[in-house]
């Protein structure tokens, strides 16, 4: 998910780092998370990729994803700045020294790892897009989807599968659900988009989103009461 992202939208389309002014900003200044692959790949992936950051800009959101400047990450920034989109990167130091950050992104927020990546990317994102990827996208897309599930953030988390390639997902998901390990209202959680329009209408559609559940840890005895990780905080969409 370009965690929005890396490929959520989170960008989790997503791995990655601060995202508030990066996550591509859905209805009234919304930000959306993108989750996304790195690799070489077909050149149909690239052009999903231009096609939605396009139709960022012309819904007038903004993007945050993983701050990278290859493959369809790179893409997705490229041409949502051409649609007049303000674009925010994150990305770990480590990639920063590899040279593959995207330098031209309108903020480029440089953080320690990855999980402090995702972790901001999270923090300030309003919606999950995600685009196919590979294991990073998986395991992002699985963050977001599981934590929506547990109540612990209302964001709309959408998957752009135009190609059919987490049909193979869906499948073992189903089969997961009829064995009883997977529960109808977590399936129901995970929206599917078979182009870009559709997934951000999706999400344009998703209304207010409801404030995350409040939590009261338990003290163990003798145990002092720990403070929640900012990581795993959410912020809600204000109309």
């Amino acid at each position: 998910m370009w965690r929005a992202s890396e490929g959520a939208l989170s960008s989790r389309g997503a791995v990655g780092g601060g995202c508030h002014r990066r996550l591509a900003s859905c209805r009234d200044g919304s930000r959306l998370r993108l989750l996304r692959l790195q690799r070489r790949i077909d050149p149909r992936y690239l052009e999903l990729a231009d096609r939605l950051g396009r139709a960022l800009g012309e819904r007038g959101h903004s993007l945050v994803s993983g701050g990278g400047r290859v493959s369809m990450m790179g893409a997705v920034a490229r041409a949502a700045r051409a649609a007049g989109a303000w674009t925010v990167g994150v990305i770990p130091q480590a990639l920063v020294d590899l040279e593959v950050a995207d330098d031209e992104a309108d903020e480029l927020l440089v953080v320690g790892d990855m999980r402090a990546r995702k972790g901001l990317m999270d923090e300030r994102a309003d919606a999950f897009v995600v685009l196919p990827g590979g294991i990073g996208t998986l395991e992002e897309l699985m963050e977001v989807w599981t934590s929506r599930t547990l109540g612990m953030h209302g964001k709309p988390v959408v998957v752009v599968d135009p190609f059919d390639d987490f049909a193979g997902l869906r499948t073992l998901v189903a089969t997961l659900e009829e064995r009883g390990f997977v529960r109808p209202t977590a399936t129901a959680h995970l929206l599917w988009a078979p182009d870009v329009d559709t997934a951000l209408d999706l999400v344009d559609r998703a209304g207010p989103l409801p404030a995350a559940r409040p939590t009261s840890p338990r003290r163990s005895s003798g145990m002092p009461a720990l403070d929640p990780d900012p990581g795993e905080r959410r912020d809600t969409m204000t109309a």
